[in-house]
């Protein structure tokens, strides 16, 4: 899937290490706002592995198109919770301005 807008945040990088593996790993979220539509939405990603997260370079304030997975997985209590995991950025964006809103009449009017 693919989601163009503007990062209006970077989340604090979090970091840690597999209990599976024993190997380290960083997790970078940002928030995207997607723009060119009539009510502006808002998106948390992540970009997982140091590699990954330097190789996209995201900074605020960039326009980017996202390409992402969704994926839902279950919590060992029983919950469920969706990860969105960014796999390529593309910033050679072209975001269409805002259309207008429709005209309407007011009501009781004739046209």
């Amino acid at each position: 899937m693919e989601l163009t807008g503007k990062i209006i945040a970077a989340l604090p990088l979090r970091s840690g290490v597999s209990q599976r593996t024993g190997s380290e790993w960083q997790l970078a979220s940002y928030v995207l706002e997607t723009q060119g539509e009539r009510f502006a939405r808002k998106m948390v990603f992540e970009v997982f592995g140091s590699d990954r997260i330097q190789q996209m370079n995201i900074q605020v304030g960039e326009t980017l198109r996202v390409s992402f997975d969704i994926d839902a997985r279950e919590t060992s209590d029983g919950r469920w919770f969706n990860s969105i995991r960014a796999w390529a950025v593309d910033r050679n964006v072209d975001v269409a301005p805002m259309a207008a809103a429709p005209s309407v009449a007011p009501f009781g009017a004739s046209s």
